[in-house]
């Protein structure tokens, strides 16, 4: 199945503790259904000083359910993806202005 939400794509969070929130794709895990988003769904990581690191508690952003989330279209709001082809190329667009993403 091609890929709905990719690395760098803004997206927002449609349900959970973060609803609302917006950020960008930094990592995606398909076989998990997962993605990283900069700066949501996190959690304190107590990490052990070591020679090159201080350790302490240091926040790190965790896995989130992609089914949870949405891209942001050009105006600023959640939308579904389709697919459609351009020129012979499969191309990912948004649902609510049907501009390619």
């Amino acid at each position: 199945m091609a890929a709905k939400l990719k690395k760098g794509d803004k997206v927002v969070v449609l349900s959970g503790k973060d609803k609302g929130k917006q950020g960008e794709i930094s990592s995606v895990n398909p076989s998990a259904g997962k993605a990283i988003i900069d700066g949501v769904n996190m959690a304190i990581r107590h990490t052990k000083q070591s020679q090159s690191d201080q350790g302490g508690r240091i926040p790190v952003a965790m896995p989130i359910q992609v089914s949870n989330l949405a891209l942001v279209d050009s105006n600023g709001k959640a939308t579904r993806v389709g697919f459609r082809e351009e020129a012979g190329k499969k191309v990912r667009f948004a649902k609510t202005t049907g501009e390619t993403v």
